[in-house]
């Protein structure tokens, strides 16, 4: 899956929380993620000098961000509801990273077939 693949899927499934997303979906969005925030922030900064446009574009990626993560959770097996682990400081967002590293169940599993 390319990088443009990824990000069009993400957006794409806007506030889809079932199903599965593999690796290369959750990470190539992750990048997107980053390169987009530290562009907005420029802008911020350049144009206000204070964080409005981070604000709304936080609020913009919020639920496709959400969803990738859960689906990403479903293709390793487990439950979206195992995000809520990551509200642990330091424990929890390990555990989420390793998670997210992992490889997907292969075949189909109960949340669907392999993404």
């Amino acid at each position: 899956m390319s990088f443009t693949e990824a990000v069009s899927s993400v957006f794409s499934k806007y506030a889809v929380f079932s199903g599965r997303a593999g690796r290369p979906e959750f990470w190539w969005f992750a990048l997107f993620n980053v390169i987009a925030s530290l562009i907005v922030a420029f802008l911020d900064k350049v144009l206000f000098g204070y964080e409005i446009l981070g604000a709304l574009y936080g609020l913009a990626v919020l639920l496709p961000g959400l969803g990738v993560a859960v689906r990403r959770l479903h293709d390793i097996g487990r439950s979206g509801w195992w995000i809520l682990v990551g509200i642990i400081p330091l424990v929890g967002w390990i555990v989420l990273l390793v998670w997210y590293l992992s490889p997907g169940a292969p075949g189909s599993n109960e949340y669907g077939a392999p993404a």
